[in-house]
């Protein structure tokens, strides 16, 4: 039963798979509220702390499975995949950042469209940068979308920078990380290792200084400022175990427990301004991932043989 080229699962690694990914999305769901309880301290100190905890946190993880020249033998020999994880790491580091300054500044819902939206742009680049085909399905699904972000611009009469920032941002982060291929521990230790440094140098100057988290926040805010880095490798690592028990259509169903969650937050529990076009424009946005997802499963079902 793991023969995966026929897109067969165990009973056992299918469920087990499809706990990691529901438990993975949502942890990402909930993160709003470690972020939030992270304020006063700035949403840029917060961010530099979590590149360098991050890199750190990856590494001893990384560590336990493999050796020091497992790590840090591809980069070493490939001087064009160190670049390319130098630019995934960048690009992941603006999505991050976009995220956790949105969510500090009362942003929460913005957040979560731009990751209902990630899905649909992602299928935008795979397009022009892969040739992947163009179905019916998301056709009707990326103008659904392009229809949201419109509604949204003439509503607020602004371009809905965060919304676009963060899907963009991912897309462009997955169709680098498409043309790799590393272990997910060791490619989050690549992806940050370039910044954990001038990160270090920086806190070390702002904490110095009286600017940090130190000299802002209380005693229990830093203590889980400390965290940031395994709340981000927790969730990294249990999407990354799914992925390899569970299809791919279930794990991008699974994907909008993450934004739903953020949303919900965003109008119930952080009592953001919702109005009646916004719901729209997220409605419009679910009804074309219905569409996506339709398409999902019937090439899922092509690839198995089981569409007749």
């Amino acid at each position: 039963m793991d023969n995966k080229s026929n897109l067969t699962y165990s009973t056992n690694e299918y469920r087990s798979g499809l706990m990691a990914s529901i438990g993975c999305m949502a942890l990402w769901g909930v993160l709003p509220i470690y972020w939030k309880a992270l304020i006063p301290i700035s949403s840029w100190v917060i961010i530099i702390y979590r590149i360098l905890l991050v890199n750190a946190f990856a590494m001893l993880l990384a560590r336990t499975r493999f050796s020091w020249n497992e790590i840090f033998g591809p980069i070493r020999h490939d001087r064009r995949l160190a670049l390319k994880f130098l630019g995934a790491g960048a690009v992941i580091t603006i999505n991050w950042s976009t995220y956790i300054w949105a969510v500090n500044a009362g942003h929460v819902i913005q957040a979560s469209i731009g990751y209902y939206i990630e899905p649909l742009m992602v299928c935008v680049f795979g397009m022009i940068f892969f040739k992947e085909r163009l179905t019916v399905f998301k056709s009707a699904a990326m103008v659904l979308a392009a229809l949201a972000v419109v509604i949204l611009l003439v509503h607020f009469h602004q371009f809905p920078g965060i919304s676009i920032g963060i899907a963009l941002s991912f897309a462009v982060y997955s169709a680098i990380k498409k043309t790799v291929s590393q272990p997910p521990l060791i490619s989050l230790v690549y992806e940050t290792i370039f910044f954990a440094p001038p990160a270090l140098a920086v806190i070390i100057w702002l904490e110095a200084n009286g600017h940090g988290a130190l000299g802002v926040g209380h005693p229990w805010q830093y203590g889980l400022l400390l965290l940031c880095g395994l709340v981000t490798v927790i969730p990294l690592s249990m999407f990354a175990s799914a992925a390899q028990k569970v299809p791919m259509f279930t794990l991008g169903l699974a994907e909008y427990i993450s934004p739903t969650l953020s949303l919900i937050l965003g109008v119930f529990f952080f009592k953001e301004p919702f109005d009646g076009i916004q719901f729209l424009a997220i409605a419009i946005i679910w009804v074309g991932l219905v569409f996506f997802s339709a398409g999902e499963l019937r090439e899922q079902r092509r690839l198995s043989g089981t569409d007749d």
